[in-house]
Order: structure tokens, then sequence, then C-alpha cells
């Protein structure tokens, strides 16, 4: 989908970054089992966590592919929300696995969720904001964006920070 997105020419693509997008979430999506492969090979492969980091930049590619940002008005808000919940709490789950307490667990996924969401935002304003007509009302959806990315990223860190408490009470 994302070569195609990148080089069909369709409207729903056009100004969207997609070959951003083509360099960018391959890399993302194998950044978790390269490290993996190099450095944990003795413990077992955490799906979950490679499921709940992948599955964002398929609904985003998917969310494209079937034009849902420009016919269902509150796709995008929608996807920043469940996102970065998804994504955080990918993280999450890895966090879980060095078994400390809720509050450093959640402190840790909110901050990793909110940095992405963060970093996000600086990437889609290089990648074509900036050259888009979208860029006189890019400020108020920028900041929708970020509250919608910190909103998912706190519950997945409240989630996260749950399970750690039940799975290693203090």
């Amino acid at each position: 989908m994302l070569v195609f997105g990148a080089f069909s020419g369709l409207q729903q693509f056009e100004g969207k970054g997609f070959f951003w997008r083509l360099t960018t979430y391959p890399a993302a999506i194998l950044v978790l089992p390269i490290v993996w492969t190099l450095w944990r090979k003795q413990s077992p492969y955490p799906f979950i966590a490679d499921i709940l980091i992948t599955l964002p930049f398929l609904i985003d590619t998917t969310g494209n592919a079937l034009d849902l940002y420009d016919t269902i008005e509150w796709w995008d808000d929608a996807n920043h929300l469940v996102n970065w919940g998804l994504l955080a709490g990918g993280a999450g789950s890895l966090v879980l696995r060095i078994r400390i307490g809720f509050w450093v667990t959640m402190g840790l996924v909110i901050g990793f969720g909110a940095t992405t969401a963060i970093l996000w935002e600086i990437a889609e304003y290089f990648a074509f904001i900036r050259v888009s007509p979208e860029l006189n009302t890019a400020y108020v959806d920028t900041l929708g964006d970020l509250s919608l990315g910190l909103a998912g990223s706190v519950l997945a860190g409240l989630a996260s920070g749950l399970a750690a408490r039940r799975a290693y009470p203090e």
C-alpha cells in the first residue's frame, strides 16, 4: 500500500507525504525486530509489542488508501488518539518486562507517547504541511493532534501502570 500510495498519483495520496511514509514506516516497524535480534536473543520475542507498534502505521496507510482522511471528518482525530494509544501501549508492553512500579511505568509510557507525538507533528510539518494549503489551519490542527496523541499515551500509560501494579505488586 505504501508503494502504491507513493506512486499511484491518486487524489487521496496527493500532498500527504507518501514518499516520506514509504521511507520511514518500514524503518519504524523494523526497529524492534532488529534491536531484539541484536541484543535480546535469549528472551522471548515481544509479539504483542510488535503488533501494537506496527498497527498505527497500517491503520494510517489503510486510512489514506480508503480516502478516509478526506471523507470522514473525525478520522484524523480518531487516528491520533487510537494510534498513540496503540504505539504507547506497545512501548508499555516492553516496559513491563523490566518490572518497575506503577508510576515509573506510567511515566515512561506517557513520555514515550508524548515524545513520538511531537516528533510526528514536526515530521508532518516538514514532509507536507509547510508546502500545502493546510498551512493556514495547521496550528489549530497540530494542537488538536498533539492533545489527542497525549491523551492516547496517557490511557496507554495508565493501562501499563495498572498492569505493572498487578503483575509486580510493590
